[in-house]
């Protein structure tokens, strides 16, 4: 047998070669990350929890958007939802009455979403003198002009 019998005709080569490049656009962009803007997401969540670690209510409301609904929800399935204004205010009166202070910090985060609404899955730690408490939130997170803002959050304790 020949080189030339042996080697498949120009379109078959080129049609396996297209199939081949649209295989591996497919699965390259199957495994890009998961959000262009995921920098600055990372670094608003972080604020989100060094706010609240440090006390500053001022600096931790203005995670939220304006509109925000937050969502807790207990083991069995129930959920209490409550306004902005009333989260926060719970969220200030939890640290004046915390016999030691808290800090809470994320463990791992997964982000999704386009330019203007991201997704985010977050795992943090809690830590309240020796009690340690972990959880998950969920954000829906709007981008705005003041930059990424919390619309709403649903959060649970392990």
């Amino acid at each position: 047998m020949t080189k030339e019998a042996r080697s498949p005709k120009p379109e078959v080569s080129r049609l396996i070669r297209g199939l081949w490049i649209a295989c591996v656009c497919l699965i390259t962009s199957c495994t890009q990350a998961a959000h262009l803007d995921e920098p600055a997401i990372q670094t608003f969540l972080n604020r989100y929890f060094s706010t609240w670690s440090a006390k500053d209510m001022d600096g931790y409301g203005a995670c939220f958007h304006p509109t925000a609904r937050i969502t807790f929800v207990q083991s069995g399935g129930q959920a209490g939802s409550q306004g902005l204004t009333d989260f926060l205010h719970g969220q200030k009166l939890g640290h004046e009455s915390s016999p030691a202070p808290m800090t809470e910090i994320p463990t791992s985060m997964k982000i999704s979403g386009d330019g203007r609404v991201a997704q985010a899955e977050v795992r943090w730690k809690l830590t309240k003198g020796r009690e340690i408490v972990t959880g998950t939130d969920y954000f829906t997170l709007l981008k705005t002009p003041e930059g990424w803002k919390i619309a709403a959050l649903v959060f649970y304790n392990d």
